[in-house]
């Protein structure tokens, strides 16, 4: 029943959200330099006035600013995303297409950085002030400081140009595959990229664990538990583990948008064909509608990510939010 509760208390302030990213998303682009009607005109190769100003007029761009930012929110209330400048097709068909890679990259790197982050951060707090702690730290630490495009072309040149053991680009080889054998080149096609957005969060982490685990090994319970005669395995799993995880669980619902964003420079490294990667084509091709749609999915993306967070936490913790 709380988990209805904190539904019913999260759903206004989640529409409320979103109409104000909607607002805002759509006065920022529209203050970005360029303009979507000349940049279709120069493609044709006809740049008059006359013949600008009809495009303007055919895509609503002509009205008052006020105006457009009204017909958006309206068109946002039944998921109306326009149609894209550029493609001449339903904005939220294009989205739907390639929304699928993204998830599939951002959701399999956020799991593997949580897991093994975690799991070495709570390692390296159990033997705090030893060799093992010093090197999880220090590795931790420099995947944090590395860049995630040079980490990724790196991994490019070593394990795909010299080793040859991975593919370099796409999410499929050449020759169309079906079934099963469709599905492992895709896995084999992910490696490089999950590992290059995977290793900067996973220092986040480990960091993070480390900390969380190293603050309730001193508490008083754990304490009791040992005084008790439990073994240290047992108050690793049914104390320490339990509320080591609620800060981990919290963070990753922070890092959702942070993924999306590291998610636009891993799939243009490595080709991906993902939101990220079509975003940066419509930035730079002016695709007002198509950004906006991206923007808005994202964001979606991200609220949904934070009350699957807050549900968590209070299955871990019951506690939290209990009035």
């Amino acid at each position: 029943m709380r988990f209805v509760y904190a539904f019913a208390a999260w759903l206004p302030r989640a529409l409320l959200v979103l109409v104000a990213i909607g607002l805002l998303n759509f006065f920022l682009i529209r203050l970005a330099p360029g303009d979507p009607a000349s940049v279709l005109a120069g493609e044709t190769g006809a740049s008059d006035a006359r013949y600008i100003e009809e495009i303007r007029k055919s895509y609503g761009l002509d009205q008052p600013l006020w105006l457009q930012a009204a017909t958006y929110l309206r068109n946002l209330a039944t998921f109306d995303l326009g149609v894209s400048y550029r493609m001449q097709r339903d904005v939220a068909d294009i989205i739907g297409e390639r929304i699928p890679a993204t998830l599939l990259l951002t959701s399999t790197a956020l799991v593997l950085a949580i897991i093994i982050g975690t799991l070495l951060g709570i390692q390296a707090a159990r033997r705090a002030g030893t060799w093992q702690d010093t090197v999880i730290s220090a590795f931790a630490m420099l995947c944090y400081a590395t860049p995630v495009f040079w980490v990724g072309l790196l991994l490019v040149l070593l394990l795909s140009v010299h080793a040859g053991i991975l593919p370099p680009f796409g999410m499929s080889g050449l020759i169309p595959k079906s079934g099963f054998a469709a599905v492992l080149d895709a896995l084999h096609h992910l490696v490089l990229p999950v590992m290059t957005l995977a290793l900067f969060y996973f220092a986040v982490y480990v960091r993070l664990g480390r900390s969380a685990t190293v603050e309730v090994l001193g508490r008083d319970f754990v304490r009791s538990a040992r005084a008790k005669g439990l073994s240290e395995r047992q108050v690793l799993r049914r104390h320490v583990l339990r509320n080591s995880v609620i800060p981990v669980v919290t963070m990753a619902g922070l890092q959702v948008g942070q993924l999306l964003g590291g998610a636009v420079i891993v799939e243009s490294v490595f080709a991906w064909p993902g939101i990220g990667r079509l975003a940066f084509d419509a930035l730079m091709q002016r695709d007002y509608n198509l950004i906006l749609g991206i923007f808005f999915v994202s964001s979606i993306m991200v609220v949904l990510a934070n009350l699957i967070t807050d549900l968590a936490v209070r299955s871990i913790d019951p506690r939290v939010g209990r009035s």
